[in-house]
């Protein structure tokens, strides 16, 4: 990552585009990009979006691709993006309208993509040829890439292994069967990851367990220091994410699992969690295998670098 302005002319511009801001900058190499402007995001108006974007490449190189980190679920087939905190999305071919407004060609990933992608590349996943990304923050999410390549799937929806109904029942923590809670999601199953395994997910499972409403960092703080309690409630929940994270290595044959979002903060708790991945995956892994993210800052407009250079080396 760039952090200076640099005199250099870009091959493409980027944008990271969340409900309150839009991050855009210059990319000049895989990896390699500068950030110039944070702006508000328009998200009620789709005229206002365009318009945001128009201006903030105004007075570049004409026809330079502009590559977009996007929160939401992106369908590349259709160019729609479904993303609850920027509504003026709905209905909009958004790489297909935007390309005409700018003149410009444009691509988008997810956020969760992005990430896989810059981690794959350029990150602690370069050389493997199988990298699953995961995401453990407000949510649990994940991204796909093989041979350095990003895999969206059916409707953009590739690694999201926070969804479906596949909690288990009951785990084993220090020999002992504890039955683990099942909680309705915001997706509209039941039984998902994503309630659980998600920052907020071990809150609740403290509060479950214990009756003690705290934060994930002071439930982990206290984990760190010795607490039994604490040591229980994180002993589920590696339990809950090791089992259907093994399953994901196994069924994809990935190598190896950065991690980023706020939990992979915690190295400690990244290592719990990799204890019990190591235990359930075919290929025997003498390294860890569920491992911090090396761009936990800024890996949306690192992973649409990566998109731009792929799309600038087929199209030239």
């Amino acid at each position: 990552m760039t952090a200076d302005i640099q005199d250099r002319p870009p091959i493409a511009w980027c944008a990271d585009i969340g409900g309150s801001f839009i991050k855009f900058g210059r990319i000049f190499a895989a990896g390699d990009v500068a950030v110039d402007a944070q702006v508000p995001t328009p998200v009620a108006v789709w005229d206002d979006f365009v318009a945001a974007l128009a201006q903030l490449t105004a007075g570049g190189a004409a026809g330079l691709p502009l590559a977009i980190s996007v929160a939401g679920l992106y369908d590349a087939a259709s160019g729609q993006i479904a993303a609850a905190n920027i509504p003026c999305f709905a209905g909009h071919d958004v790489p297909g309208e935007l390309s005409a407004a700018l003149q410009r060609p444009v691509l988008i990933a997810n956020d969760a993509d992005s990430f896989a992608l810059a981690e794959a590349v350029v990150g602690a996943g370069r050389g493997h040829k199988v990298v699953f990304g995961a995401i453990l923050g407000t949510g649990v999410g994940g991204g796909l890439v093989i041979d350095g390549k990003l895999l969206q799937g059916l409707h953009g929806i590739a690694g999201e292994w926070g969804h479906g109904p596949i909690l288990p029942q009951v785990v084993k923590v220090d020999g002992v069967d504890t039955a683990v809670p099942q909680f309705d999601c915001g997706c509209g199953l039941h039984g998902c990851l994503d309630p659980i395994g998600s920052a907020r997910g071990i809150e609740r499972l403290h509060q479950h367990y214990h009756g003690k409403a705290l934060t994930s960092f002071e439930i982990l703080d206290a984990w760190e220091a010795g607490d039994a309690d604490a040591a229980r409630t994180v002993g589920v929940w590696a339990q809950v994410l090791g089992g259907p994270l093994a399953f994901v290595m196994n069924a994809l044959g990935a190598s190896i699992v950065p991690v980023g979002g706020g939990l992979a903060n915690r190295p400690t708790l990244l290592a719990a969690l990799d204890d019990v991945v190591r235990q359930g995956t075919l290929n025997r892994f003498a390294a860890p295998v569920v491992v911090q993210a090396q761009h936990r800052s800024d890996a949306g407009l690192i992973g649409v670098s990566v998109l731009a250079v792929q799309h600038l080396a087929v199209t030239g």
